[in-house]
């Protein structure tokens, strides 16, 4: 009998081991932001500037965790900006010399490229993110999404890229433009992209805020509280479950 209890006993500390892996490691990528608090400075274009910036909504999404977590972040945008055009603006490098921040959020708009290339994107991500880790900060790149004014990339090749440079630098990527094509797959009525099928309706940037706070800090974005005016509970919890959806099946 006490042979069966000790077999018993080991056999649940061992299903207990699985659950709690299943639980906290249900993603390879480590998260960025390992704490409660942090500065976080938002680098793009009008996508992460539209709707009140994004920086916003990913700042009050973290304060409605349990418990809160408090960012400081911050937005700093030039409208049609590639990350070419971001290298070469001094205030970008002067805020990363400054140690300021502890996470970058680097969005490219790569349809913007008139090169109708990703060598540009390549060359001018990695140059920010050494610099970025020279400083002492974490760099973390905003995939973005293709849209039918500039029409000459896909879904899937900007997706590639991203994949490359993210294998290449070991740079964590938010799979925001993955994350709304599997939105609209699943509620096609649900739009991503306003009118002109470019910028963020106030869902699609619900859904960036979404992916880029599952990406920052690891977690699960599901039962956060926090939806801005124009998104209702439900639609809240369908973002936030193919957010984390998205970001699992990414960081496979």
């Amino acid at each position: 009998m006490k042979f069966k209890t000790v077999r018993v006993i080991e056999r649940l500390a061992v299903l207990s081991v699985l659950t709690i892996c299943m639980t906290s490691c249900s993603m390879n990528q480590k998260p960025v932001l390992t704490t409660l608090s942090g500065k976080v400075l938002f680098v793009g274009d009008s996508f992460t500037g539209t709707n009140d910036g994004l920086e916003n909504h990913v700042k009050k999404l973290a304060a409605s965790a349990t418990p809160p977590k408090l960012l400081q972040a911050d937005g700093n945008t030039q409208a049609g900006a590639t990350l070419k055009v971001q290298y070469g603006r001094p205030e970008i490098h002067d805020e990363i010399h400054k140690g300021y921040y502890d996470v970058f959020v680097l969005q490219d708009d790569i349809p913007e490229l008139t090169e109708h290339s990703f060598e540009p994107f390549f060359v001018n991500a990695k140059l920010l993110i050494e610099e970025i880790r020279k400083a002492g900060s974490k760099p973390l790149l905003f995939m973005a999404w293709p849209y039918e004014r500039l029409n000459w990339v896909s879904l899937e090749e900007i997706a590639d890229a991203h994949r490359k440079i993210s294998k290449e630098l070991d740079v964590p990527v938010a799979p925001v433009g993955m994350a709304f094509h599997k939105a609209e797959e699943q509620r096609p009525s649900l739009n991503m992209l306003g009118d002109d099928k470019e910028h963020e309706t106030i869902h699609g940037t619900y859904m960036a805020a979404c992916v880029i706070y599952a990406t920052l800090f690891g977690q699960n974005p599901q039962g956060l509280t926090y939806a801005p005016n124009g998104v209702s509970a439900e639609e809240a919890a369908f973002l936030q479950r193919v957010a984390w959806e998205t970001v699992q099946e990414w960081n496979k």
